[in-house]
């Protein structure tokens, strides 16, 4: 994408551009759209999100009645079927606080120039590669498809952190090779990878939960690495504002990050009543037993590089660590993805945190929740990334 018109296809590339009634939109215009509020005439502000284990403290948080009233809207959160969608209703103003993936938040702020901040981290781990019941070994990928979410994503990039350390070659919009031992990588929603595992139209898919625990639960797939394996307590989504909240009304940025921080606290607190508050309110229309399973997986069950890292425990933790975002920042210069990658040439990894995240609101909401210690993190809040792709 060189700055002229960008289609629907180049939105579910990553370049998440908005697709308008003829069917194209620059990027200017998608610039634009994000600075004009069009549609939220109460103030109170809109959540959006996908139905998917990640956005359990934004959606627990609106269960529990946690949102401050006269803040966040008492309406439902809106459900929204891909990250594609997700990011353009948000971008447009459709909705103005969402759980999104944290390299997309880098590609929204950085190559589309939208106002957009990270408030706290949503959660950490959560993620998993399955594949079909007969691949034992990732060299047996060679040849096949693998799905993932989005191009900008973390199930991205550490997919391919996996792929080459086992000698294969991720490629996009070519076919894939077994003797070239090459894997081609394709866009898919999250709720359409089970159904195209189950009749083997793909090899694997590496995702969000519960859509790993529903492989399971169906026994049409299996979790071959949780992505916890890889990259210890990474981030996946963020939570995700606009810049005029911040400016123009820190009090209400500030009650929305309280609210999930406690969302996320009482999850810790009893994963399994949280398994049924996000089943009973139709917050996530998997089955109960996949809900449950992602949030509660047996460690004997499985095998791992690091047991001591806990890679099957979906974190719910909210502090967004600056090593984690310069360490993201430089494993997507090696990533492969269909659309513009020319931005982070332009990027100083180290200095992206600093202009991306604002943590002031997620530091007060710590000490209110009894501090990092709660949540099982340092309490100096630093920490040095672990990444061990084997």
């Amino acid at each position: 994408m060189t700055g002229g018109l960008v289609s629907r296809r180049s939105l579910l590339a990553g370049t998440v551009a908005v697709a308008a009634a003829g069917g194209l939109a620059g990027v200017a215009d998608l610039a634009r759209a994000a600075s004009v509020d069009r549609t939220n005439t109460s103030g109170q502000l809109r959540v959006g999100y996908l139905p998917i284990t990640d956005a359990a403290p934004l959606l627990i948080a609106h269960a529990d009645g946690l949102y401050q009233r006269g803040v966040v809207s008492p309406a439902k959160p809106v459900l929204f079927r891909s990250w594609a969608s997700l990011a353009e209703a948000f971008v447009t103003r459709q909705v103005d606080a969402v759980h999104m993936l944290m390299p997309t938040a880098i590609q929204l702020r950085f190559l589309l120039k939208s106002p957009v901040r990270v408030l706290s981290w949503n959660h950490t781990n959560g993620s998993a590669l399955t594949v079909a019941p007969n691949i034992t070994d990732l060299g047996q990928l060679a040849g096949t498809q693998v799905a993932i979410p989005f191009w900008w994503s973390i199930h991205n990039i550490i997919l391919q952190q996996l792929l080459r350390a086992h000698d294969l070659v991720p490629v996009v919009r070519r076919s894939a090779s077994r003797s070239a031992r090459t894997v081609e990588l394709i866009v898919m929603s999250p709720s359409d990878m089970v159904p195209a595992l189950a009749n083997r139209s793909i090899s694997g898919y590496v995702v969000a939960d519960p859509f790993n625990a529903m492989a399971q639960v169906r026994k049409i797939g299996r979790i071959h690495t949780f992505l916890g394996d890889v990259w210890r307590d990474h981030a996946c989504c963020v939570v995700l504002a606009h810049d005029d909240l911040i400016e123009h009304r820190p009090e209400a940025a500030a009650s929305l990050v309280n609210s999930i921080v406690g969302a996320q606290q009482r999850i810790n607190t009893d994963r399994p009543v949280a398994a049924a508050t996000l089943s009973k309110g139709s917050y996530l229309p998997q089955p109960l037993p996949a809900i449950k399973t992602a949030l509660t997986y047996r460690p004997q069950d499985y095998r791992f590089l690091h047991p001591d890292w806990q890679p099957q425990r979906l974190g719910y933790q909210p502090f967004p660590f600056p090593s984690f975002t310069q360490r993201l920042v430089e494993a997507m210069h090696d990533t492969v993805v269909d659309g513009d990658r020319n931005f982070l040439d332009r990027l100083d990894p180290a200095a992206v945190h600093s202009e991306l995240v604002v943590d002031s609101f997620v530091r007060s909401a710590l000490t209110a929740h009894g501090g990092p210690q709660t949540f099982g993190i340092p309490s100096d809040l630093t920490r040095t990334e672990q990444v061990q792709p084997r």
